[in-house]
């Protein structure tokens, strides 16, 4: 797979007073470059068509019109030499000329506790759909978009590689890696139609951990993603993007009130409420890799705000320890045994229907509850309320404390020693590779204020998490009256301006490892529970970030009723399909084509489906 170092503008700008501009994004594509090597060329004014894609399948490694030694070469010096072709890093655990055991020791051993893997041009952190291959082991078996279009190659877009459903990746692929673009400017007084305040704008490569120590210096909230590693600007942003503060100021995406990209044509354009409405649009929760690379974000800033949190943990074991009463160390972490499973769901209910009103309070609430075997569960929450002092925290939560107390758990409200700024600082470590695969949903606070819809929809999390599923519960509620402007006017899943509970249940088999056909068996069996979910809450649909790529009726599901405008946007901007990514506007005219048939796999070529 060949990669892009760090992201050069194939465009011509065009000033205009609207557009404010990072340093990087003065970079042009200009007549004598073009000339060098026509390959690179913007395409005629109304061309839907692209004598090289006559072909029903992106060029591949080995097919005819692959682009050459020469090609590549040309290619690399249009774009001052930023183009890597990296091996994956556990290539150093195989025999053969790359094979260097010190360094596939230090993958396995430290590389969990550096930057290694977030900073690395060709990793993703989930690697199933990448066919999990080249995994380090120690005993092993086994001018972009202009070139894309003109060369018919596939087209992939990559910041920090938080993606979950293979967006960012793609066997034969040219990839744009946006990652090191970590530019930022602080402007105190910005207007724009309805807002009139500081702004912050950010390079695409900006991580959630950069973007809170920009909010400790400058003693601000800019709202970023939970996660330090993850990307404050690419599909966080594009497809929604909750966080703790959600609640109180929206989405990460109606934070934006201009956003700079570079089109399917190879040009540079400002979209905000004014320009490009269209695209403002579709940006803003149409999902990331599908209308444009994003070079940076012009977004909302607001004042500090602190947050003061809460712990709640409690468990049933069918063979407790012989106290029989808490686990856990240190108050704020400790957590109480019940007697029996019926009490131990009922706290789970009481937990989950007294969050709604955390999430109307401007908090967020964040749970897990696990199986573990025979018949034993354990449930971890937390309560986060922003702009609350300890002891209205510790007020607020007591009624929850007290119906716990009564139903027979014996937890107790413990009051935080103080509130902490929203934003530490951070130094992004740690990220590594997994294998996790999810499904998710999203609850409407209707099944809130309906007593036989709650049961029904707490009856059905039970079901599965006695059935061997992980369950974790977000709750938060950006609402339209939450997201402000220009937020509401936005391509955001409309199922999340009503929805109460972003409700996911994790795979139990190791995605990645397994057979085509027991891959099959796992997604079958999973969503034998996720359709009475789905029942349950008929018209509402899931958060694309944190979803699964086999989701049913994904268009509805993840865009709702914007997905007919979102299809039309694409088949304007984009009417060659050089940007592609599953389950996004347009992906269906298109499949990845595996040689073992491995379902939702990025691992093979792009071709267009026959019908």
């Amino acid at each position: 797979m060949l990669l892009y170092q760090s992201f050069i503008l194939l465009a011509i700008f065009v000033v205009r007073l609207a557009a404010v501009l990072l340093p990087f994004e003065f970079i042009q594509l200009n007549a004598t470059d073009i000339e060098k090597f026509p390959d690179i060329g913007f395409p005629s004014p109304n061309d839907t068509t692209n004598v090289h894609a006559l072909s029903d399948c992106r060029e591949f490694p080995g097919s005819s019109k692959w682009p050459s030694t020469e090609d590549w070469r040309r290619f690399n010096g249009s774009i001052d030499g930023a183009l890597l072709q990296p091996l994956p890093p556990g290539a150093v655990c195989y025999k053969g000329s790359s094979y260097d055991e010190q360094k596939c020791q230090y993958l396995l051993r430290n590389a969990t506790s550096s930057r290694f893997y977030i900073d690395d041009p060709l990793t993703v952190l989930s690697e199933w759909p990448t066919g999990s291959t080249c995994l380090p082991n120690l005993s092993p078996t086994g001018n972009s978009i202009n070139f894309a279009r003109n060369r018919n190659l596939r087209l992939v877009i990559k910041n920090t590689g938080h993606d979950f459903g293979g967006r960012s990746t793609g066997a034969g692929a040219l990839s744009i890696w946006t990652h090191n673009l970590k530019e930022f400017q602080y402007t105190q007084g910005y207007s724009i139609g309805e807002y009139d305040g500081p702004v912050a704008q950010y390079a695409a490569g900006t991580e959630s951990w950069e973007l809170m120590n920009r909010m400790v210096d400058l003693n601000v909230t800019i709202i970023a993603p939970g996660v330090g590693t993850v990307g404050a600007v690419g599909g966080w942003l594009s497809g929604g993007g909750h966080t703790t503060v959600t609640s109180t100021f929206g989405l990460g995406s109606d934070q934006a009130l201009s956003i700079n990209v570079v089109t399917a044509n190879g040009k540079f354009i400002t979209a905000d409420p004014y320009n490009n409405k269209d695209l403002f649009f579709a940006l803003r929760g149409g999902a990331g890799s599908t209308f444009g690379v994003v070079t940076s974000v012009t977004a909302k800033v607001h004042p500090r705000i602190n947050v003061t949190s809460s712990s709640l943990n409690f468990a049933f074991d069918r063979n407790p320890p012989a106290s029989n009463v808490s686990f856990g160390n240190g108050t704020s972490a400790l957590g109480y045994y019940v007697k029996d499973v019926e009490t131990f769901w009922r706290g789970a209910s009481l937990y989950y229907l007294f969050t709604k009103k955390v999430v109307e309070a401007g908090g967020i609430g964040f749970s897990y509850i696990y199986p573990l075997g025979n018949g034993s569960f354990r449930f971890t929450g937390s309560s986060s309320l922003p702009g609350k002092t300890p002891d209205q925290a510790y007020n607020f939560m007591q009624p929850l404390y007290d119906d716990l107390n009564h139903t027979g758990i014996a937890v107790r409200n413990v009051r935080a020693a103080q509130s902490f700024p929203y934003g530490s600082r951070g130094s992004g470590r740690g990220a590594v590779p997994n294998n996790r695969r999810y499904t998710s949903r999203l609850f409407p606070r209707t099944h809130w204020d309906d007593t036989k819809l709650f049961q029904q929809s707490m009856a059905a999390i039970q079901t599965a998490v006695e059935a061997g599923y992980t369950f974790h519960g977000t709750l938060n509620g950006p609402g339209s009256e939450i997201a402000g402007w220009p937020g509401k006017d936005s391509a955001v899943n409309p199922a999340w301006r009503v929805a109460v509970l972003h409700a996911m249940l994790f795979y139990k088999d190791t995605t990645g490892i397994q057979t085509a056909l027991e891959t099959r068996e796992s997604e079958a069996d999973i969503n034998r529970y996720m359709d009475t979910w789905r029942q349950l809450t008929p018209g509402s649909g899931a958060y694309i970030n944190e979803a699964d790529p086999a989701e049913p009726n994904w268009q509805q599901s993840f865009f709702g009723e914007h997905y007919p405008r979102l299809l039309s946007i694409k088949k304007d901007r984009d009417p060659l399909g050089v940007f592609w990514a599953p389950t996004t506007a347009g992906s269906e005219d298109w499949e990845v084509r595996t040689a073992d048939g491995y379902p939702h796999s990025q691992n093979g070529r792009l071709c267009r489906v026959q019908h």
